[in-house]
C-alpha cells in the first residue's frame, strides 16, 4: 500500500475525481453486470424488476439495518456523501462534490452539491448532514455500524449552506470511506428527530433514486422511482432518474424456490445462491454476478463472559476442530474459499493465518483434556458432572448459512463439544446482545472495504457482543489503527489485531464470503458495489 507522506499542517481540497482512499480494494475486482447475452439494444426505461431475497430485517431505516437482503432495497433510497468505486477502491463524489481533510485526520470538511432533495422535499444541505451525524450516536442497538463509523465523534459545524465540517476527538483514518456506506446514508432532518423504533417501523425519507412505496413485513417491499432525481455519482452511467419505474423485493425463504422462480421467469433477480443452485441457473440461461466481500468473514464468535467459553483452551479446541475446507466445498457456491483470518483476503491489511486455523482434531481433543474435559458415554465431554454443551445464537435463516452451522455442529461433536442452536429473528438482536445469555454467536460477517470492521465488532468500547475483556491490548491496537494515516503502519497494527483475535480464538473464522446475485437474461446494468450491495439506478430490463 502507498504510504501517505507528511504534509504541511493545513487543510486542502482533494481533487473531486482522483482521490484514492488510504486503502486499496483492487483485489476485490470490479463491479459486475448481469447477463448480457446477445445484442440487448439501447437501454429502455420503465417496467418493474422483481428481486427475490431470503429474509427481511423488519426495519426500514438503512442507518439501523445490517442485513444484506434488506439493504439491497434500502440502499436505493438513500444517498451518501461519497461513493466508492468497486474497481479501484477510490472514493469519488456523490452528495459531496469535494472534501478536505486535516493533516491529523480529525476534521473532515465537505462541500455539498446544490439541488439535491430528500423525498419529503427538504434540501440535502449542511444543516441536514449535521442533524444526521448528531442523531446517529443516539440510535439504538441496531445501528452498530453507523455508530462505529462515528466513534470519537465530537461535533458537526455548518460552515455555510453547502459546506459542513465534521470533527472527531482523535484521528479517524476510516471515516472518509465510511461516508460511502449505506450505514451513513443521509435521511431527512425530520426523520432524525424520531425515535429509532419509529424510523424502523415507518421508514425514513432519503434522497436516493427510489422511495419505499409499499411494505409488508416478511413478505414484500416495493420501491418507486423518483422522477426528479438528478444527483447520482459520476461513475453511474445514466444521468437523471433511474430506468426502472418500480422494484419489488419478495421475501422467499427457500433457496430452491428462489432459483426455480428465476428459471421460470417469475422473478428477475435473486440473492442467496447455494452451490447446488448454480447448475440449474446456468441451464435456465441466467447469469451470476459475483463479488468477493471485503471485511470480517463468516465466523463462530464466542462470548468470553460465559463460564465455559471463558477458557481459551475450549475456544482454541473448537477452532482447530472445524474443517473449513469441508464446509466451503459442501455448502457454499463454487469459488468460496476457507477463511485464513478474521478478515477476508480481499480486505486491506489482511494477514494469512492459515497455519493457526489448520484442521487438527487430535489437538482439539488434547486441549480439552488439558482443560479437564473427559470423554462421555454419549459423545459429549464432561467435567465435574457438567456437560460441555454450548448455546449458539443465529440470526440468519439463509439456507447455506444454516447448513454450514449444522456441519460445524457435527464437527464439534466429533471432539466432544455439543452445540445447541437458538434461531432468532434480526429484531431480537439488541435485547439478546444486552442480555448476553449465549455462549456463541453465529455469523459475525461484516462487509466493508476497510479493516476498521474489526473495531466495530471487537472493541470493548463499542457494543462488545463477545464480552472481550479490556486489558488484552486489543482495544489499543484497534484504536491506533483507526487513527493511523500511514498505510504501512496501519497494516502492521491491523496484522497484530488479527493475530490476537485468532490466536486467542475470540472467533472461529469459517469462510470468506461472496455476494452472488442471479440475474435473468433480460436484466442489464445491475452492478455490485464495493461493500457488496447492489446498484439499481442503471439497471434496466429488455
Amino acid at each position: 500500500m502507498k504510504t501517505l507522506r507528511s504534509r504541511p499542517a493545513r487543510m486542502f481540497w482533494l481533487p473531486a475525481l482522483t482521490l484514492t482512499t488510504m486503502v486499496s480494494v483492487g483485489a476485490c475486482g470490479g463491479a459486475v453486470s448481469g447477463s448480457q447475452k446477445g445484442d440487448a439494444g439501447p437501454p429502455r426505461s420503465g417496467g418493474n424488476l422483481r428481486f427475490a431475497v431470503g429474509t427481511d430485517a423488519g426495519c426500514l431505516d438503512p442507518q439501523q439495518v445490517g442485513s444484506s437482503d434488506t439493504l439491497y432495497a434500502l440502499r436505493q433510497t438513500v444517498d451518501s456523501l461519497t461513493d466508492q468505486d468497486p474497481s479501484s477502491g477510490r472514493i469519488v463524489p456523490w452528495i459531496a462534490s469535494s472534501w478536505r481533510v486535516s493533516d491529523d485526520a480529525r476534521t473532515f470538511t465537505f462541500r455539498l452539491r446544490p439541488g439535491a432533495t430528500f423525498s419529503d422535499g427538504a434540501p440535502v444541505d449542511a444543516a441536514a448532514v449535521k442533524k444526521n451525524f448528531d442523531a446517529i450516536p443516539e440510535l439504538g442497538g441496531l445501528a452498530i455500524l453507523a455508530q462505529g463509523h462515528l466513534a470519537g465523534y465530537r461535533r458537526t459545524e455548518v460552515v455555510d449552506q453547502h459546506t459542513v465540517k465534521v470533527t472527531f476527538d482523535r484521528s479517524n483514518a476510516q471515516f472518509l470511506q465510511a461516508t460511502s456506506t449505506a450505514a451513513l446514508g443521509l435521511v431527512s432532518p425530520a426523520d432524525t428527530a424520531r425515535t429509532p423504533q419509529q424510523r424502523c417501523t415507518d421508514g425514513v425519507h432519503g434522497s436516493g433514486p427510489f422511495t419505499v412505496s409499499r411494505y409488508r413485513p416478511n413478505q414484500s417491499l416495493v420501491l418507486k422511482k423518483r422522477a426528479a432525481y438528478d444527483w447520482g455519482p459520476t461513475r453511474w452511467t445514466k444521468k437523471g432518474a433511474a430506468y426502472l419505474d418500480t422494484v419489488t423485493f419478495d421475501v422467499v425463504a427457500e433457496p430452491g424456490v428462489r432459483t426455480g422462480s428465476l428459471g421460470s421467469g417469475q422473478v428477475d433477480v435473486i440473492g442467496g445462491i447455494r452451490r447446488q443452485d448454480e447448475v440449474a441457473l446456468r441451464r435456465s440461461g441466467a447469469a451470476v454476478a459475483r463479488r468477493a466481500n471485503p471485511g470480517v468473514v463468516l465466523n463462530l464468535g464466542f462470548n468470553n463472559g460465559r463460564p465455559l467459553t471463558r477458557d481459551v483452551r475450549v475456544r482454541q479446541a473448537a477452532q482447530v476442530a472445524i474443517d473449513r475446507q469441508e464446509i466451503t466445498t459442501a455448502v457454499f457456491p463454487s469459488g468460496t474459499r476457507p477463511a485464513t483470518s478474521v478478515l477476508s483476503r480481499t480486505t486491506p491489511g489482511h494477514v494469512d493465518l492459515a497455519t493457526d486455523l489448520d484442521f487438527d482434531p487430535a489437538r482439539a481433543k488434547s486441549l480439552l483434556e488439558e482443560a479437564g474435559w473427559r470423554e462421555g458415554g454419549d459423545g459429549v465431554r464432561r467435567r465435574a458432572g457438567q456437560r460441555l454443551s454450548l448455546t449458539v445464537v443465529s440470526f440468519s435463516t439463509a439456507g447455506a448459512q444454516r447448513t454450514a452451522l449444522e456441519l460445524v455442529q457435527q464437527q464439534l461433536k466429533d471432539v466432544g463439544i455439543e452445540l445447541n442452536v437458538r434461531q432468532l429473528q434480526v429484531p431480537q438482536f439488541p435485547q439478546t446482545i444486552r442480555a448476553g445469555k449465549y455462549d456463541a454467536l453465529w455469523g459475525g460477517d461484516l462487509t466493508r472495504a476497510d479493516p476498521d470492521g474489526l473495531r466495530t465488532l471487537y472493541s470493548t468500547r463499542l457494543v462488545n457482543s463477545y464480552r472481550i475483556e479490556d486489558g488484552t491490548g486489543l482495544d489499543s491496537l484497534l484504536d491506533r489503527q483507526a487513527a493511523t494515516l500511514d498505510s504501512e503502519k496501519r497494516d502492521g497494527l491491523v496484522s497484530q489485531a488479527q493475530k490476537l483475535i485468532v490466536r486467542q480464538a475470540y472467533v472461529v473464522p469459517i469462510a470468506d464470503q461472496e455476494t452472488l446475485i442471479g440475474t435473468s437474461a433480460r436484466v442489464h446494468g445491475l452492478t455490485i458495489g464495493a461493500s457488496g450491495g447492489v446498484q439499481l439506478h442503471d439497471t434496466w430490463k429488455r
